[in-house]
């Protein structure tokens, strides 16, 4: 998977959810308002400090995490 830039991880800012680009706006909530049928105009009307590349970003990190796999840690 190429390089994602705009998915940040950090622990004080949604509880460590993936956000866009340190915003307050989760992966999540991207993909669940694409998933209730908006459109990405739609998003971005309603969220204006985003860029259509944030939503493209935001499906691309889902869509990988999807297709990982993890696997319970045994005890030796």
């Amino acid at each position: 998977m190429e390089q994602l830039t705009r998915i940040t991880l950090n622990p004080e800012v949604m509880g460590g959810k993936p956000c866009i680009r340190g915003l307050r706006v989760t992966v999540g909530t991207i993909v669940g308002l694409m998933a209730s049928g908006k459109t990405p105009e739609e998003i971005l009307k309603a969220y204006p400090y985003l860029e259509l590349a944030d939503i493209y970003e935001a499906l691309a990190y889902a869509a990988w995490r999807v297709e990982e796999i993890e696997l319970p840690l045994t005890s030796a």
